[in-house]
């Protein structure tokens, strides 16, 4: 079974009336006023979530093990084990081992003859208009033959802020981390990055 760990969102805008309603939840006497308070509290969020981005990294949030995809399997055993998994894209590994380069449901769709995001109705109608929905073109080839290259990996000693940095600038939404030695140790993912947000949301309510 897979380890995750999971640590949510975005914080509201804080309004004067949540911060009236704290300082009278607090006991004893504050000579501050709502709009000190409020903006204290802002300033110490923002150095906790720059606190966050550098001190957080790639082992805490990761994902272990990873689901690993071999590079010669028949394209219709790696969509079956996509499924099962319930999961959109997996590193892919040669014989020995290495990362060499990243599967996911886009990949499948380019080569159906598909953008890399059609909607459901999108893939209906090419499919009800066209014998064998392009499935034909995915028959008898492997993994290597459609996956994604180079891949791009990282290591358990990157923080959030330089995971997050990669997500948005290389157009990625999962990144294997890489052990010294090259092996595979775990995979972040959009997913994982959004709940380390979201749990620290939580914890930095005032």
């Amino acid at each position: 079974m897979q380890e995750q760990n999971k640590i949510q969102s975005i914080p509201m805008d804080i309004s004067e009336q949540d911060v009236i309603e704290a300082m009278k939840s607090i006991q004893g006497y504050l000579d501050i006023t709502p709009g000190d308070f409020k903006e204290v509290y802002q300033a110490a969020y923002a150095l906790a979530i720059k606190r966050l981005l550098t001190s957080l990294k790639a082992a805490d949030l990761m994902t272990k093990p990873v689901q690993l995809v071999g590079q010669e399997m028949d394209l219709v055993k790696a969509a079956a084990l996509l499924a099962e998994k319930q999961i959109s894209g997996a590193p892919v590994v040669d014989p020995e081992g290495r990362i060499v380069g990243i599967v996911s449901e886009k990949d499948f769709l380019r080569e159906m003859g598909f953008g890399t995001t059609p909607s459901f109705m999108q893939i209906v109608t090419h499919c009800l208009n066209n014998k064998g929905c392009m499935i034909g073109n995915l028959r008898n080839r492997t993994v290597g033959d459609i996956m994604t290259r180079p891949p791009i990996t990282g290591v358990p000693e990157m923080t959030i802020g330089e995971i997050s940095a990669l997500f948005v600038n290389r157009q990625i939404n999962r990144l294997p981390i890489v052990s010294t030695d090259g092996q595979p140790v775990g995979i972040v993912t959009r997913t994982d990055l959004a709940h380390s947000y979201s749990v620290f949301g939580e914890g930095a309510k005032p």
